[in-house]
């Protein structure tokens, strides 16, 4: 279970590009976590795996909201965990070599025992 002095969450992205809302609302969250001094991961599932490819977060801005790559970087340099589905990955062509600093392949079972030790999952 999740440590009792550090609260955790995670957040379930599911979409790219093709809903900039929906792939930036998870790290508008997560960075209000951080801020509130809570643990933040972020999973990236389905197409959401495309936003730990290199090159690919400078094209997407949802409005209203800041850019994602200004938020996927502010995530991460706080600490924040960005975990990539491999079956995702590889399915897309995706290598390893191809993500963003910071980002970690992880596979099903690593997920799982995320969500066990978290507080509450969010799905996007």
């Amino acid at each position: 279970m999740a440590d009792t002095e550090t609260e955790k969450i995670v957040y379930i992205a599911t979409h790219a590009g093709e809903d900039p809302d929906r792939a930036s609302l998870p790290f508008v969250l997560a960075n209000a976590a951080q801020v509130m001094e809570v643990e933040a991961v972020v999973v990236l599932q389905g197409t959401a795996v495309y936003l730990a490819k290199k090159g690919y977060l400078e094209h997407i801005h949802a409005a209203g909201l800041a850019p994602l790559k200004e938020l996927v970087d502010s995530f991460r340099e706080a600490g924040g965990k960005l975990m990539v589905c491999v079956p995702c990955i590889k399915e897309r062509k995706i290598e390893e070599s191809d993500l963003i600093e910071g980002a970690v392949p992880a596979a099903g079972g690593t997920l799982t025992l995320e969500i066990l030790s978290a507080n509450a999952t969010l799905v996007y």
